[in-house]
C-alpha cells in the first residue's frame, strides 16, 4: 500500500515568530538595496536632463527617469508592507513573552503556596501558646530557685522586726545629737587642746630666764613688728 499511495510525510513544524521576523527583515534589507540603486540611477538621469537641450533626447531621458521612479515607488511600497509585518510580529512576540512570564510567575506562586500550606500544617497557634506558657512557668521556677540559693544564713528567722525598728530609731537619734554642734558630727570635729594634753599627760613648756614677763610684754614693737629702739639711744 505504501508503494501505491506513498508514505505519509511528517509535517514540518511551523516557523517561530522570531524566524518569521528575521526572514522579513532580510527581505526588507534586499528591497532597501534596490531602492538605493534606483536613487543613484535617478540622480544620473537628472544630470543628463540638465545637460541635454529640450527636444526628443531630453524627452527620452525623462521617460527612463519616470520608469525608474515608478520602480522606486513600488519597492518603497513593498518595504513599508514588510516593515508593517515586522511590527506586527514584534507585538505578537512581546505578547507571547509576557504570557510566558505570567505562566512562570503563576507556577512559582502555586509552588510557594503549596509549600506554605505544608509548613502551616506542622505549626499550630495552640502549640505556640502552650510553649509560651511553659516558658513563663520555667522562668518563674528559675527565679524562685535563684532567690532560694541567694538566701543569707547569718540572719535568724526569729528576729522581731519591731526590735529592729527601735534600734534603728535609737541610732538615728544618736546621730542627730552628734550633729548638733555646727552641724558637724563629733567624730569629724577637731579635738580640744585640754583633752589632748590630759590624754598625753605632757608637762607644760618652761618659761624663758631672760627678761621678766612683764617687761617682755611691755616692750613695744614698731610698724614692722620688730622691737622698738628706745628714744634715749637715739638722742645719744
Amino acid at each position: 500500500m505504501r508503494r501505491v499511495f506513498g508514505a505519509k510525510k511528517d509535517k514540518e513544524p511551523p516557523p517561530s515568530i522570531q524566524d518569521a521576523s528575521d526572514k522579513i527583515n532580510k527581505r526588507g534589507d534586499t528591497v532597501d538595496e534596490k531602492i538605493k540603486k534606483l536613487d543613484a540611477e535617478l540622480a544620473r538621469y537628472k544630470e543628463q536632463i540638465k545637460k541635454t537641450r529640450p527636444g526628443p533626447a531630453q524627452e527620452a531621458v525623462k521617460a527612463r527617469a519616470m520608469r525608474v521612479l515608478k520602480q522606486k515607488k513600488m519597492y518603497e511600497g513593498q518595504r513599508d508592507m514588510l516593515f508593517n509585518q515586522t511590527y506586527n510580529l514584534d507585538q505578537v512576540a512581546f505578547a507571547s513573552e509576557g504570557i510566558k512570564d505570567a505562566q512562570q510567575t503563576m507556577s512559582a506562586l502555586k509552588s510557594a503556596n503549596k509549600e506554605l500550606k505544608g509548613m502551616m500544617k506542622t505549626v499550630k497557634i495552640q502549640d505556640i501558646d502552650n510553649l509560651q506558657d511553659e516558658m513563663m512557668d520555667l522562668m518563674d521556677v528559675s527565679n524562685e530557685i535563684q532567690e532560694t540559693l541567694g538566701r543569707s544564713y547569718n540572719v535568724p528567722d526569729d528576729i522581731d522586726e519591731e526590735e529592729l525598728m527601735g534600734e534603728l530609731d535609737a541610732l538615728e537619734a544618736d546621730m542627730g545629737m552628734e550633729t548638733e554642734s555646727d552641724g558637724v558630727p563629733s567624730y569629724l570635729q577637731p579635738d580640744k587642746e585640754s583633752d589632748l594634753d590630759a590624754e598625753l599627760n605632757l608637762p607644760s613648756a618652761p618659761m624663758g630666764t631672760g627678761a621678766p614677763a612683764g617687761r617682755y610684754n611691755a616692750q613695744a614693737e614698731d610698724e614692722l613688728g620688730l622691737p622698738a629702739v628706745p628714744r634715749a639711744s637715739l638722742r645719744g
